[in-house]
């Protein structure tokens, strides 16, 4: 999973970068102090792997990972080359979610580069500069559809749902908010990656003081919850300086601070949770002694796919799969004990794999 960090300069964004992988991006009171895109890898908390380790004695674990990319900020007409302008939009062209990260602090020595802190306004502004990305490709694409399009049925089709298209962004509204009429339509907007077609994850960054109430007696991240639900986004809170102050700490010192005040997750553990939701994501697990494993798939995956997550060849090949469930396995205590009850079962190729399952394949290439 790959997601792309963007806001305006100063809201937060590459401190929560920083403290997110640790990468240690440039992050300074001033705009554009990102000069290249930052990328971190992070991996995905899941208590569940520590556990199988322990029960099969595995040599390696290894959890399932995301990866970050933070781009430097954007302002009014990034997408025209302004400030450092529209090369930063093509680096998240091919990310899954979008972070949108929108200040809801006051903090006179962090100058805001509207000169005020009003969330929606900015995440107007970003909207705008990403639209107005989406229409130069868009526009790009049209005028090669317009040749073929003479004499071509399908390249016709396809100018006509450009032309709709075009429109629909020219109203500022967003790629994910166009119906589309049929599979022809659906894979076309697929094709194109736009990105205001991609999901969006609203990262509201708000002071220590209203972190323990998430943010409930704060009007700005209401009112981004609130165009949140509208669009169908997901929204966490986070405090991107307290977050840094986390990533600083080991495990146990992280469950004290955070229970210091009087959190149970981190902004990490917030967003990896709102991305899988988003994503309509679930992991499944393989354990052995050689190692046990997290594998991301999405919801709905069926078994033969799944295989194809670990090898190309465990799809193509696959026979059938040998399941249990997590909890249980863990119920059991034991793989043995789980099989006696009966409680581990063989599943075929119409089986759709459930978050926490446990997973062999059998296959034969």
């Amino acid at each position: 999973m790959k997601l792309g960090i963007v806001g305006l300069p100063n809201v937060g964004k590459s401190t929560l970068f920083n403290s997110l992988t640790k990468a240690g991006a440039e992050s300074a009171n001033y705009p554009f102090c990102t000069i290249d895109p930052n990328v971190g890898v992070v991996t995905v908390p899941d208590k569940r792997l520590d556990v199988l380790g322990e029960m099969y004695h595995t040599k390696k674990i290894i959890p399932a990972v995301i990866e970050f990319v933070d781009i430097a900020g954007l302002v009014k007409g990034a997408s025209k080359g302004e400030g450092l302008g529209n090369q930063f939009l093509a680096n998240i062209r091919e990310v899954d979610a979008i972070v949108h990260v929108v200040r809801c602090f006051e903090n006179t020595n962090i100058v805001h580069v509207d000169g005020s802190i009003d969330p929606m306004r900015d995440i107007e502004t970003i909207n705008l500069e990403l639209i107005f990305s989406d229409l130069e490709v868009l526009e790009r694409r049209m005028s090669k559809t317009v040749k073929l399009s003479r004499n071509d049925k399908t390249a016709a089709k396809e100018l006509a749902f450009q032309e709709r298209l075009k429109a629909h962004l020219e109203e500022n509204k967003l790629a994910k908010t166009f119906k589309t009429d049929d599979e022809d339509e659906q894979a076309w907007l697929a094709e194109y990656n736009l990105l205001t077609a991609k999901p969006v994850i609203f990262a509201a960054n708000v002071s220590e003081d209203d972190l323990a109430d998430d943010g409930a007696s704060n009007e700005g991240v209401q009112a981004v919850r609130e165009y949140a639900k509208e669009e169908e986004c997901e929204v966490f809170v986070v405090c991107a300086e307290i977050e840094e102050e986390i990533s600083q700490l080991d495990d146990d010192e992280k469950t004290m601070f955070l229970e210091d005040l009087g959190l149970k997750e981190s902004g990490l553990e917030k967003l990896i949770r709102a991305s899988y939701h988003l994503l309509g994501l679930i992991s499944y697990l393989t354990a052995g002694e050689p190692e046990v494993r997290a594998w991301t798939i999405r919801r709905g995956t069926k078994a033969p796919q799944a295989a194809g997550k670990i090898h190309s060849d465990f799809e193509r090949g696959f026979i059938r799969a040998e399941v249990v469930s997590y909890d249980d396995l863990i119920a059991c205590g034991s793989h043995n004990a789980a099989k006696e009850k009966g409680l581990i079962r063989l599943e075929g190729k119409d089986y759709v794999v459930q978050d926490g399952d446990i997973m062999l394949f059998r296959f034969n290439v």
